[in-house]
């Protein structure tokens, strides 16, 4: 989700006819960014399936937005594998950057993000069983990915980025926001486990990863909203990013509601009471600060737009983290009852559709076009 505006450098003999979208010297700047693709298009079948309104035909609309993040998926895996065999210079650059570099924190959550959309509206298609078995990979490679990454990339920042504090950016959460999207889709598995020890060992262990990327965000976010307050607005062809402040709210409070669900039976009481408690006096205030930032991410691209913020890959910014919002406030109207929650998330919901077709739309025609992938500018 950097700023991807020049074209990518093209060899004479290739230049000369029409070349294949994935040619190998297109996919040495293929970053762990388009990941974020997969994650903004699973996002919106997960958030869509669980709205309190199903008009007729969502559904099915849905499984082929599932299907299609899972081809997107399968696409890009093969892809990057090409980009670390072909051009394992340029991966290893991508490491050491500390610009790219969180963006691992992306393949976890593409992982995550198909595995749980595979359970919720990919069983309709596959079955139980296969969509059981499925998430189950998926949970369990995003998982220890996901762990890696909020391990592996602050290492990274501390003894080789060592990025200045002017430079604070909410990409520097993605890999810590990982762990939260485990926390948040584990509790799908839960029932399709087997009773006693590993049901609750998952249960709490989900609690954990709730916990260590919690904690990580905390950590994360004065920094960011500091570099805001003393260093004024991003770029303009970063101001999407500002959406993903949006993620560790949203995601989190997910969490706490899928557990929640998921605590009966599992775990005694008076854990499992304190579980669903917990979900709401935790989800209300952190979506009362959700509100408060869509209104000024929103207010800051506004400003960027008007002063010729063009189409890049930060616009898929736009995507997964309002949709996690969608599924956060989903779980608060399923636990409170209140229409008003309800109706947020379906208007977030339609927002969340329309960035995901403009984003969609930008990168084919750039795609399409040549124009991506493309080096950063």
């Amino acid at each position: 989700m950097v700023a991807l505006t020049t074209r990518s450098p093209v060899p004479p003999a290739v230049a000369s006819g029409p070349a294949p979208v994935l040619h190998l010297p297109a996919l040495r700047h293929l970053g762990p960014n388009w990941y974020a693709s997969v994650m903004g298009t699973a996002i919106v079948a997960t958030a869509g399936a669980g709205l309190p309104w199903q008009p007729p035909g969502l559904r099915t609309v849905l499984t082929v937005v599932w299907a299609l993040s899972a081809l997107l998926l399968l696409v890009l895996l093969a892809a990057r594998t090409l980009h670390w065999a072909r051009h394992r210079d340029q991966a290893r650059a991508h490491l050491m950057d500390a610009a790219m570099a969180p963006f691992y924190g992306c393949l976890a959550m593409a992982l995550l993000a198909v595995g749980g959309a595979t359970l919720v509206v990919g069983v309709d298609w596959i079955g139980l069983r296969a969509a059981v078995a499925v998430d189950l990979v998926l949970f369990t490679a995003g998982t220890v990915t996901g762990v890696l990454a909020a391990v592996a990339v602050p290492y990274l920042m501390v003894v080789r980025h060592r990025p200045a504090m002017a430079t604070a950016s909410p990409v520097w959460l993605l890999p810590v926001v990982a762990p939260m999207v485990s926390a948040a889709l584990g509790p799908l598995l839960v029932p399709h486990l087997a009773s006693g020890q590993l049901r609750r060992t998952l249960l709490y262990g989900c609690y954990g990863l709730f916990g260590l990327s919690l904690l990580g965000a905390l950590v994360m976010l004065p920094l960011i909203l500091g570099r805001l307050l003393t260093g004024g607005p991003p770029a303009p062809a970063l101001t999407p990013t500002l959406f993903l402040v949006l993620g560790p709210l949203g995601q989190s409070t997910t969490a706490v509601h899928q557990l929640a669900e998921a605590a009966p039976g599992v775990v005694p009481e008076p854990y499992a009471r304190g579980f669903t408690v917990l979900a709401v006096l935790f989800g209300v205030p952190v979506m009362g600060f959700a509100a408060l930032w869509l209104g000024l991410a929103g207010a800051l691209v506004v400003r960027a737009l008007r002063r010729g913020m063009g189409f890049s890959l930060t616009w898929w910014g736009f995507t997964f983290p309002v949709g996690t919002c969608v599924t956060g406030l989903t779980g608060l109207a399923r636990q409170t009852g209140l229409g008003a929650f309800a109706l947020g998330a379906a208007g977030l919901y339609g927002l969340l559709v329309t960035a995901w077709l403009v984003a969609g739309t930008g990168t084919v025609r750039r795609l399409v076009s040549g124009r991506l992938p493309a080096p950063p500018a």
